[in-house]
């Protein structure tokens, strides 16, 4: 069994990671953006990559619909990595949000 803080060399099979981030400004107001990708889809370059798909939180009288694909992994040390992400919300109540960043670590060093 692999938890979230064990040191795992090469790809872990099945893995996800959540994030808790936030968006970008856009009308005067922020979004929250709690998430959890799908498993790890392995890519033909060696890598992985994961699918998202969610609402943002519900501010200033509506929310966001987001669906996105992250970066290849990125190593950050003891076995862990993370993904970069970069995406736009749908366009609701005249304006949209962007969302980037990194995801929480998870364990595998691809």
């Amino acid at each position: 069994m692999v938890s979230k803080d064990d040191f795992v060399p090469g790809f872990v099979p099945k893995h996800t990671h959540g994030s808790v981030d936030y968006t970008g400004i856009a009308d005067g107001h922020v979004h929250q953006c709690l998430d959890v990708v799908s498993p790890a889809i392995p890519t033909q370059d060696g890598s992985h990559v994961h699918h998202t798909e969610g609402y943002v939180v519900f501010e200033d009288g509506h929310t966001h619909f987001y669906r996105a694909t992250s970066g290849p992994a990125i190593p950050v040390g003891n076995g862990m990595h993370v993904h970069y992400y970069d995406f736009y919300t749908t366009i609701d109540d005249g304006h949209r949000h962007r969302v980037h960043g990194v995801d929480q670590p998870a364990p595998g060093n691809e």
